[in-house]
């Protein structure tokens, strides 16, 4: 199910990276998934914020940095909910800080930037017109979040109390749950829970993002929320991307059911990307490679 109409509650439904430079950015990334991208303000505005898509289907945005956030370039993950107001309580009551107060974008919705009690940064989005990324779990697109946190067991207090997420426990990691969600794919993609029962991996369909423990060997590593991004051929994505004046911060190395890489873009922000491999399935976890101060 790679196009989606919607997203309920709970669940990431959009990313977009803040950088210096907007339009460098944009060529960037479609330099390396081939995006098409548009600048989506109105005519005239001192900012510019780029909607990358594929096949017409909104993937990704591009912007500005905020005035008063951080300088660097990062990428943000953004969580579906029914209301950015509602959720900032929620956040509050649970120990985390709200960094930017839920404020309309003008049709589109409205959303709010917050971070959890160890410091990583998130944000909501409670959809108007538009509903967050049409093309997922595709080459070019999002097909995972992830929690980089040193404090899993305070993270699943707070996660729990803001999005209702529980958590499934793997062989080789954990995973945040939502309990329902599967329900809800289900209905666009029929026999989803039968097929990842039979791959090994049942409750998988319940997923919404990773979390993953930061090593102890990575003191300035803070904690935060990870992009990654599906490709077709990890190796060639590391190569397109050193060629187009990003980073490998990790060269593409083998995990269970996956190939994955981790990089930075020219200006600074990283990302992940990961090929499926299903014969990778039975292979030991490596050590974790550090996926950056994304």
């Amino acid at each position: 199910m790679a196009e989606r109409e919607a997203y309920i509650p709970g669940v990431p439904c959009w990313v977009d990276t803040n950088q210096p430079d907007p339009e460098a950015a944009a060529a960037f990334y479609s330099g390396l998934f081939a995006w098409e991208v548009e600048d989506v303000m109105p005519p005239g505005s001192e900012v510019q914020y780029f909607i990358a898509r594929i096949r017409g289907g909104d993937v990704a945005g591009i912007g500005a940095i905020p005035q008063g956030a951080p300088p660097a370039a990062m990428w943000n993950t953004y969580i579906s909910v029914l209301s950015a107001d509602d959720t900032a309580a929620k956040v509050k009551a649970a120990g985390g800080q709200v960094l930017m107060e839920p404020a309309d974008v003008m049709e589109a919705g409205r959303t709010a930037v917050f971070s959890d009690p160890e410091g990583a940064v998130f944000c909501v989005w409670q959809a108007n017109q538009h509903k967050g990324a049409r093309i997922v779990n595709e080459a070019g697109s999002v097909n995972f979040n992830g929690l980089n946190t040193r404090n899993p067991e305070a993270a699943k207090a707070f996660y729990d109390a803001v999005f209702g997420w529980r958590t499934l426990a793997l062989d080789t990691s954990e995973m945040w749950t939502l309990p329902g969600y599967g329900d809800h794919l289900e209905l666009g993609d029929p026999g989803l829970r039968e097929r990842t029962a039979a791959m090994g991996v049942p409750g998988f369909e319940d997923v919404v993002a990773s979390i993953n423990p930061i090593a102890a060997d990575e003191p300035d590593v803070p904690a935060h929320w990870s992009v990654t991004f599906a490709t077709d051929d990890a190796n060639e994505t590391a190569r397109k991307a050193a060629e187009l004046g990003g980073t490998v911060l990790t060269p593409p190395f083998d995990a269970p059911w996956v190939r994955t890489a981790v990089l930075a873009d020219p200006q600074g922000a990283a990302f992940i990307a990961t090929q499926f491999v299903p014969e990778n399935r039975d292979l030991a976890s490596p050590a974790r490679a550090s996926s950056g101060a994304a």
